[in-house]
């Protein structure tokens, strides 16, 4: 029996199981969310990041993760979660559309050392120039260099590709699942952009891609340089939407996506988005971002 083992609580058989099945750094994350207490979670996340060099895959927060607490309350989590990067999107009153209450959101984030990478997901159902260069004012207002669509139609992407080069802002298409008619994997995204401009590409979501029966490691490698946003979450089984679990509990290839995304150089983020719990998001959030940077740093190159 190893060390590790030793000091499993014989009270938490499951656990226990998970250890002797999952590689550390699941079993850490797994333990820290079964046993300890908030403090210890909150340490356990903050201490997971390296001390003094970047990880090789950035990782912030998708704002819907806390969609129903606001802005202040978000802000608090945050700073616990020690994520200073946010995908911010207009719920609650995380990023209001209105430019005066827009210009409080930024305030507050500044205030707070948060800066905003994306914004999203953000609609497009009109195919006309006012609708969309309002949404595109927005994130320039905000300073955001990525949009995560959520549905565009086909017909509307050369409108939209005019203003991505006029604002110099990537537009990410995000899939979502078998449910979605138009884009349900990244690769039918893909395939609508392939001759457009290089700031047309994919917001890639890894629940609904596998979902949607697509390999999520080749998604992201065929993808390569049209990947502008990663949507992370996990699942213990890739046809129901109903399955998520904290980030390291399910079956998602998460180190190979890992992998897939340092080979290629990606340099976007990876944003949890934690739909479950909504009420109550923070033990799975905290259990999430711990397992990521245990993968992460057991992926960063030797100094």
């Amino acid at each position: 029996m190893s060390k590790q083992e030793r000091h499993l609580p014989s009270d938490h058989p499951q656990i226990y199981n998970a250890v002797s099945r999952r590689d550390f750094v699941r079993s850490t994350a797994i333990i820290a969310a079964g046993v300890a207490s908030s403090a210890d979670l909150f340490a356990l996340t903050r201490q997971s990041a390296p001390a003094n060099e970047p990880p090789p895959v950035r990782l912030g927060l998708a704002s819907y993760t806390f969609r129903n607490f606001p802005r202040a309350q978000m802000i608090a989590f945050m700073k616990q979660l020690n994520v200073l990067t946010l995908n911010a999107k207009d719920v609650k009153d995380h990023l209001p559309s209105d430019p005066q209450q827009e210009a409080a959101a930024l305030a507050d984030y500044a205030a707070a050392g948060i800066k905003l990478h994306a914004a999203g997901t953000i609609y497009f159902p009109k195919d006309e120039d006012t609708d969309i260069r309002n949404k595109f004012e927005y994130c320039k207002r905000a300073g955001i260099s990525v949009i995560v669509a959520g549905d565009p139609a086909p017909e509307t992407l050369p409108r939209i590709e005019k203003f991505v080069k006029e604002y110099d802002i990537r537009f990410a298409i995000h899939n979502h699942g078998p449910e979605d008619k138009i884009w349900h994997s990244p690769l039918d995204v893909l395939k609508a952009v392939k001759s457009m401009d290089p700031r047309m590409g994919c917001c890639i979501d890894v629940g609904h891609t596998v979902r949607a029966g697509t390999d999520v490691v080749q998604a992201i490698q065929e993808a390569g340089p049209r990947l502008f946003n990663v949507h992370v979450k996990d699942l213990t089984s890739f046809q129901s939407k109903e399955s998520q679990v904290p980030v390291g509990d399910g079956v998602m290839p998460l180190r190979k996506m890992f992998a897939a995304l340092i080979a290629m150089n990606y340099k976007g983020f990876v944003d949890l988005e934690y739909e479950i719990h909504p009420d109550d998001p923070m033990p799975g959030t905290i259990a999430s971002f711990a397992y990521m940077r245990g993968v992460l740093a057991g992926l960063a190159p030797e100094a």
